[in-house]
């Protein structure tokens, strides 16, 4: 069965920075692949597009430019967030305020997002929300464990299991902000958007 829309495929794949000799970012093994429902909007479309029509047993080696996959770094996603957004009862979380600290926050709409802390200021915060790839040419290799077609349950509610073996050098996450994986709070790359 090749790959194609509201499929289930698993699969297997190592991430690494720039090239194929790059630094590795992110490994999921076969032993508990990525597994996704095809076509539903879960990962990055050009990785989608690259592994289009493949079989089980079949490997891919592909990179994706930044433009396809987390986009360029900017500096409109560096915003200074006043402190009291960090209060909890009407005490700003110090411990949580140092430059380099991960802090998981939701935007205007209410969408899960990551802000990286650049500095703290006496009544405010600076925040990077840059994705961490943003930049980043990804070059993935992997291969097809598995495809099969997706049960009506799976076409109404949806698929997304991540790689819950994934071994995450890197940082990056999902729309949801975790793709059920192990992989803390960074969740897998996997080409999730």
């Amino acid at each position: 069965m090749k790959i194609e829309k509201n499929t289930v495929v698993a699969l297997s794949y190592t991430l690494y920075k720039d090239n194929e000799n790059g630094e590795v970012l992110e490994v999921c093994k076969a032993e508990k692949p990525l597994e996704f429902l095809f076509g539903a909007g879960m990962l990055l479309p050009k990785f989608e597009d690259n592994i289009a029509g493949l079989e089980v047993g079949d490997d891919f080696d592909f990179a994706l430019t930044p433009s396809e996959a987390y986009g360029e770094r900017t500096d409109e996603a560096i915003v200074e967030v006043p402190i009291q957004v960090f209060s909890i009862d009407g005490a700003v979380q110090k411990d949580l305020l140092y430059p380099g600290n991960t802090i998981p926050m939701r935007d205007a709409q209410g969408h899960p997002l990551n802000g990286v802390v650049v500095r703290v200021e006496e009544d405010s915060v600076v925040m990077d929300f840059n994705n961490p790839l943003a930049g980043v040419d990804l070059f993935f290799s992997g291969k097809i464990e598995s495809v099969r077609e997706a049960t009506e349950e799976e076409l109404v509610h949806g698929l997304h299991r991540g790689c819950g073996g994934c071994h995450c050098g890197g940082e990056s996450s999902c729309n949801s902000g975790d793709c059920g994986s192990d992989c803390g709070d960074g969740g897998c790359c996997g080409g999730c958007h």
